[in-house]
């Protein structure tokens, strides 16, 4: 994907793929999946990395997505360190 104008901003399990990519999606960033396991699966080929996918983003929405990530990435880590008691 050498000459592609779509870029990894994110990787991960399908939870955490799915939460970024609704985030991105909210603020009408056209995101795609790519799942390379279930692309091998289909194909009839074993994938090394089972579960993982990948969000791509257009080269021309980049910096935007990239914002919206750093947002919901300090979110997370503010509500990870809220003691529950």
């Amino acid at each position: 994907m050498k000459n592609s104008n779509y870029i990894r901003v994110f990787t991960g399990d399908f939870m955490a793929v799915q939460r970024v990519f609704l985030e991105l999606e909210s603020e009408n960033i056209c995101a795609v999946i790519k799942d390379e396991s279930e692309s091998g699966r289909l194909a009839g080929f074993a994938s090394s990395i089972q579960g993982f996918q990948d969000i791509l983003v257009h080269k021309d929405e980049l910096d935007k997505a990239l914002s919206i990530m750093e947002t919901l990435a300090s979110s997370l880590k503010t509500k990870s360190s809220e003691s529950p008691f």
